[in-house]
């Protein structure tokens, strides 16, 4: 169902105010950026399940450019001058196109921004589903320093480059592989900074809704673990990506079969996993996690002084994520693990992690697991949305 802004006007039941509190911007402040204008789609339209509980999913445009390598435009150029000096290829994304492994690519989105407020920022990160299936997308914006970060103010188009790792993936326009979330800063704060809860305040947080199933450990962030021990020896624990797969459609649902495309990992009674260099890995946090209402929570990058390993590709979690019976935690963090140029070994309840948390402005008239594209509510050791249960 596509919705145009007058339809969601209606919606948000009210001309709708940008003013309030600092901190990320829910659902219906997303609704209300769209109905000024401020958000603009190629199309005129929006998708009602692009809006998430604090972010705005982004769809792919009609051109695919494969380019010679990864770039940032810098602040005299816009990507599509770039676009002219390393264009390899065009491909149509009209019908649809893969997009191969190892290679780099551009597409324009169906986004765009106009007129953004310059108390409001705008940052981007992979949706889950494409972070579980090893594909490495950023946001480039004209005239950009940095990937995935716009900043307040900004008038332009909107790219994602996209780089698959594991597996050749066929995509098409209107699909979606990254999402954009906004922040409203206060009149004190700096552009990006302000935000992240500190650890006493986390504490506080913790004591009145857990956001672990047993005590929090909390140093720069809520720390978290790796789960390596099954419950019986041989139990499923991880998979590790296989090389030589067919390709993966990202627009289908519970359309593959997983050992078509992954090699299950079981637990050792050692409770230990050796990871083989630039191997890719879905794993699972030990310790299951609840996002409360009036907050958003985004994986940290790790400390590389714990190991030369990276754990997450897609980490940002929504209001509401993991919410169990009672309240309680109920959600393990899925992990995207990737170790680097040497083997590594993980044991059981190794700290591998930490997640940060924001405020929210205000919390979201829908929080995750209570709209239709909660994918992932209430998961364990889970992979994505793709593959048959």
């Amino acid at each position: 169902m596509a919705t145009s802004p007058d339809m969601l006007a209606e919606i948000a039941g009210e001309t709708g105010s940008l003013a309030g509190k600092a901190g990320v911007l829910p659902r219906q402040d997303i609704r209300i950026l769209v109905k000024r204008g401020m958000v603009r789609s190629i199309s005129g339209e929006f998708a009602e399940s692009q809006y998430q509980p604090a972010s705005l999913d982004l769809r792919l445009g009609h051109k695919a450019y494969r380019v010679r390598a990864s770039f940032l435009p810098g602040p005299q150029k816009s990507v599509a001058q770039v676009l002219g000096e390393l264009t390899q290829d065009e491909m149509s994304l009209e019908n649809s196109a893969i997009l191969e492994k190892n290679c780099v690519y551009v597409v324009e989105l169906m986004e765009s921004l106009e007129d953004l407020p310059a108390t409001i920022s705008a940052f981007a990160n992979p949706k889950s589903s494409t972070g579980r299936l090893d594909v490495f997308t950023r946001l480039i914006a004209d005239r950009s320093e940095v990937f995935d970060t716009i900043p307040g103010g900004y008038s332009g188009k909107l790219y994602a480059e996209i780089s698959p790792s594991s597996f050749s993936i066929r995509v098409r326009k209107g699909s979606r592989l990254n999402q954009l979330r906004f922040r409203r800063r206060g009149s004190m704060q700096e552009e990006a900074t302000g935000f992240r809860l500190s650890d006493k305040e986390l504490q506080k947080v913790h004591d009145e809704t857990p956001l672990v199933d047993g005590p929090a450990t909390i140093r720069n962030g809520l720390v978290f673990s790796i789960h390596l021990a099954g419950a019986h020896a041989g139990d499923t624990i991880g998979y590790q990506a296989q090389r030589y797969t067919d390709v993966i459609d990202v627009d289908r649902v519970g359309a593959y079969a997983i050992d078509d495309f992954w090699t299950p990992i079981t637990a050792k009674a050692n409770k230990r996993l050796i990871l083989d260099p630039h191997q890719f890995y879905i794993l699972a946090s030990k310790e299951k996690l609840h996002i409360p209402s009036g907050y958003a929570a985004e994986m940290a990058p790790i400390d590389p002084t714990m190991g030369e390993f990276r754990v997450h590709y897609a980490g940002f979690f929504d209001p509401g994520f993991g919410v169990g019976a009672g309240g309680m935690p109920g959600s393990r963090g899925v992990l995207e693990v990737r170790s680097h140029e040497v083997p590594f070994v993980l044991e059981d309840g190794q700290v591998v992690g930490r997640l940060a948390f924001e405020r929210m402005a205000a919390e979201p008239d829908a929080l995750y697991g209570a709209i239709g594209t909660s994918n992932y509510q209430g998961q364990a050791l889970k992979l994505s949305k793709h593959f048959k249960s």
